[in-house]
């Protein structure tokens, strides 16, 4: 009896199961040609969107398509291929300033990379390009378009596989770039977490993905995804990230992994022929003046053809194919684009007056005039300009400092003892006219010759320029971003720079200028400073005991 029982309970739950799954079947059918209408519609739906175009942005007309089309970043480009272009690509993160042909430089060299004798990447190696700024990705690992993620069953839309309860990995960016680049755009706005997942594939080359839902034993996991688990997804690339911040504000785990090179800021000039081909692929005359004026008002490429393109719509308002002066005006004030200064070194001889060097925003060397004034007083030294003073640490505990140039100031009057050139009773002002905000020691040799200058009344050359740090011996110490520095000189007009003995390896060749390279502040006393003449006396209490 008991027997009979248990058959009839299972024959009764078997008959429920069944008229279970063929109701659902049934309901299936019934759905299914409702489905397919509704796919066929909005398929049509789709099919008429992608039939309308509007016209192409000039800004993806004037991309460019060779290396040629990329205006002033042939040091950047050969560095890069240097990097890529060879048997052992090695990962790089590009530095510079937007807008002035990094993501289009990568792709270029990735081609260039295909074709180079002994490449590891194929003829089909993939660019796969996101922006950091915008990676979407959830903490609890359901969804990252970057790293990947495992669609576990229990989410919406997990599918067939789901409906088994298998897990399905989900590759991400750096499997797609496989075999090829991963062009990460703004990378040092990548969150944290995705920082560190990052470094690990960097280390490891392929994802590892984990999931309580995945059984080693379970036979209804298809082979693939035993494989996945198992030994991971495969993710060998090179990374190629850009930025617009500085070295200091990256990662620096980032950075030890990675070659870097820097793309400089674009000069008015570059920024001009960008104008004018922009103009010219626009299907509009402009005349040079214009294009010029253009250069001086855009700080990159971008908006040399934003601006050629608000240009473009007046004249086409107008009827005319000629964007005229006035267009140029209406866009740049309507626009609030502020001018660049033309930095032109003043070349004429002048006592208390210099032209020193510096660095600011991404990686642009600029001149500053640096001017000295010597007064009857009782030896004090005074600096005046934006110095800056900079506070460091944490709410509870902060820290002011002073400005480097202070430090500076303070050796130079214990060096101008040393040199022969006492204060006595007399004071020094040192003055940084222009309104820009300077810290850091470079200015430190160009501070001491100044001084000297406004003592004795000797003319400074004006066509040299000088940086470096200066010890209270009379030593010039190294400073960062001398190539920045001597090609701001060289731009500026300015025939002889001097910079310290130790950054000798980052001069820059070909410049057509004279770069001397000191150790002392003796050599530079030496041939800066030019001799007086009979109309213009020494001042009595300022020679010098002993040169």
């Amino acid at each position: 009896m008991i027997n009979l029982a248990l058959i009839l309970i299972q024959l009764a739950v078997t008959l429920v199961v069944g008229v279970y799954f063929y109701k659902q079947l049934k309901q299936q059918k019934r759905n299914t040609p409702a489905v397919r209408r509704e796919g066929t519609k909005e398929m049509e739906k789709l099919n008429k969107m992608r039939s309308v175009h509007l016209s192409e942005p000039l800004a993806e007309r004037v991309r460019p398509a060779e290396f040629g089309d990329i205006v002033g970043q042939e040091e950047g480009i050969k560095s890069l291929k240097a990097i890529l272009c060879g048997a052992n690509p090695q990962h790089v993160l590009i530095y510079g300033p937007p807008g002035i042909g990094k993501t289009c430089a990568a792709r270029l060299v990735l081609e260039a990379a295909k074709q180079s004798k002994g490449t590891p990447f194929a003829k089909d190696a993939p660019f796969i390009e996101m922006d950091a700024t915008c990676v979407r990705f959830d903490e609890r690992a359901i969804a990252d378009p970057l790293i990947g993620s495992v669609h576990d069953p229990i989410y919406q839309g997990a599918g067939h596989l789901g409906v088994q309860g298998v897990p399905q990995p989900k590759p991400g960016a750096v499997s797609k770039a496989h075999g090829g680049v991963l062009f990460l755009d703004e990378i040092g706005e990548l969150h944290p977490i995705q920082m560190n997942k990052l470094l690990k594939v960097l280390e490891d080359r392929k994802v590892m993905f984990e999931s309580a839902y995945y059984t080693p034993e379970d036979n209804a996991v298809p082979r693939y995804i035993h494989d996945v688990f198992k030994r991971g997804m495969p993710a060998d690339f090179r990374l190629v990230g850009a930025t617009t911040r500085s070295p200091e504000e990256i990662s620096p785990a980032l950075r030890s992994r990675c070659m870097e090179i820097f793309f400089r800021a674009l000069t008015p000039g570059e920024i001009a022929s960008i104008a004018a081909g922009a103009a010219k692929r626009a299907g509009y005359d402009m005349d040079e003046t214009e294009a010029e004026t253009i250069g001086r008002y855009a700080s990159c490429g971008r908006d040399a053809v934003n601006i050629v393109q608000m240009c473009a719509g007046l004249a086409q308002l107008e009827e005319r194919k000629r964007i005229t002066a006035a267009d140029v005006s209406w866009v740049v004030q309507s626009g609030h684009y502020a001018v660049r200064p033309d930095q032109r070194a003043d070349l004429t001889p002048r006592v208390g007056m210099i032209h020193g060097l510096a660095v600011y925003g991404s990686h642009q060397g600029a001149v500053m005039e640096i001017e000295a004034v010597s007064t009857p007083g009782t030896g004090e030294v005074t600096v005046t300009g934006i110095v800056e003073e900079e506070e460091m640490g944490q709410e509870s505990h902060r820290l002011r400092r002073k400005s480097m140039v202070w430090a500076s100031a303070e050796n130079v009057k214990t060096l101008l003892a040393e040199l022969g050139f006492p204060l006595g009773a007399r004071n020094l002002h040192i003055n940084f006219p222009g309104g820009a905000p300077v810290d850091g020691p470079s200015a430190g040799v160009a501070m001491a010759v100044v001084a000297v200058s406004a003592l004795t009344g000797q003319k400074v050359d004006g066509s040299c320029a000088v940086t470096g740090e200066i010890s209270v011996l009379g030593q010039v110490k190294p400073v960062g971003g001398v190539p920045e520095k001597v090609e701001a000189a060289r731009l500026a007009g300015v025939r002889k720079v001097f910079i310290p003995a130790d950054n000798d390896m980052e001069t820059l060749h070909g410049t057509g200028m004279e770069i001397r390279c000191v150790a002392s502040i003796r050599e530079v006393l030496e041939e800066i400073l030019l001799p007086v003449t009979v109309e213009e006396p020494v001042m009595e209490e300022c020679v010098p005991a002993s040169t």
